[in-house]
């Protein structure tokens, strides 16, 4: 597993331009969910106002114009928060890396461009952390090994991209440690390693070894002796840019799934021309796809978790009651009211 550690680190979060945007969701995630001080974020539009009531996330972070007031919020490390499409680092971005650098900052860089041969411009304390770098267990083949374990292995999936599927088994981990009950939570991407502090940047594996990562991290956490581990789910089966939904099937063997769906989203994200079937249908394939023709176990969809955001209180509601009587399973938006209820279907239907 890849292991980062933040542990005597005090963050400045990049997200300028994309504080309330759907490529700031690595920022804004950390924002939400990381245990680890946040001294600002970056962002010259909205410097000086509330995080809580530009995003809605519950944190006290000063929002700020430029690198030099996050160092004097007391910032010691720069984590790029962007996710641009590509994950690529473009000029701009590299003159905020130097520029952290020659503060004497470390920098987490996220993106595929690598940082490394940076090293020799940093002294003393200061780190670069290329969070896109597999380790070497990473590069062996699947066998289909977690299909012997006796814990529960709870893969999300979705209808497209970016949609939620991390922050879904975020709340469900949470909720599950807040019952008593042992669970793991597996970030197979690199915003879900920050958070975590571990995990395998499942983009960066050569696609030969997918499944033979997924399945080496499985393991690993399983070993634990967990009760249920949380998988991490990445893309979509129904986007045509998605290639790591079925490693990650393959890999963890999972007993169930979650799909994740965005309320009222029809077709992927910028592409119209491919639509989202009705949520039924999307079920019947996700389970048809885990079991292959009765080559692996079945695995049911055993909830739906939707991302509601856009949707006003009484109008989410409404969607989720609608969902749920549509498909048959148990739906709610665990972000926004809570995962209890869909955790208590989880377990149940084990």
């Amino acid at each position: 597993m890849l292991n980062l550690d933040l542990s005597n680190r005090t963050l400045i979060i990049y997200l300028q331009d994309h504080l309330r945007s759907i490529n700031g969701k690595t920022g804004l995630a950390v924002l939400r969910y990381s245990p680890h001080p946040i001294a600002a974020v970056i962002d010259t539009e909205y410097a000086g106002r509330s995080l809580v009531e530009v995003t809605g996330i519950a944190r006290e972070v000063p929002i700020v114009a430029s690198l030099e007031d996050a160092i004097a919020q007391g910032g010691d490390t720069v984590l790029i928060g962007l996710s641009p499409s590509g994950g690529r680092l473009t000029g701009h971005h590299r003159e905020v890396v130097m520029n952290a650098i020659s503060a004497g900052l470390s920098v987490i860089n996220g993106l595929h461009d690598r940082l490394n041969h940076l090293n020799p411009h940093i002294t003393g304390t200061q780190e670069i952390f290329d969070i896109r770098v597999p380790p070497p267990e990473c590069f062996v083949v699947g066998f289909g090994r977690a299909q012997s374990l006796p814990n529960q292995r709870v893969l999300t999936v979705g209808t497209d991209m970016a949609i939620g599927k991390m922050s879904a088994c975020l709340e469900f981990h949470a909720a599950a440690k807040n019952r008593g009950i042992s669970s793991q939570f597996f970030a197979t991407g690199q915003t879900g390693i920050v958070i975590a502090g571990q995990g395998i940047p499942l983009d960066a594996v050569p696609v030969d070894f997918a499944a033979g990562a997924v399945e080496y991290g499985v393991m690993t956490l399983s070993a634990e002796n967990c009760d249920i581990v949380w998988i991490e789910g990445q893309g979509s089966m129904l986007n045509p840019a998605s290639t790591a939904t079925l490693p990650l099937i393959r890999g963890s063997q999972p007993t169930g799934l979650v799909l994740v769906h965005r309320a009222g989203q029809t077709a992927v994200k910028n592409n119209p021309a491919f639509p989202i079937p009705p949520l039924k249908e999307v079920v019947a394939f996700y389970e048809s796809v885990v079991k292959a023709a009765g080559t692996f176990p079945a695995a049911p969809v055993q909830a739906i978790a939707l991302n509601t955001a856009d949707l006003p209180h009484d109008d989410a509601l409404s969607y989720i009651h609608l969902i749920e009587k549509e498909t048959g399973r148990p739906t709610d938006d665990v972000v926004r009211f809570g995962a209890e209820r869909l955790l208590s279907a989880i377990i149940g239907s084990r």
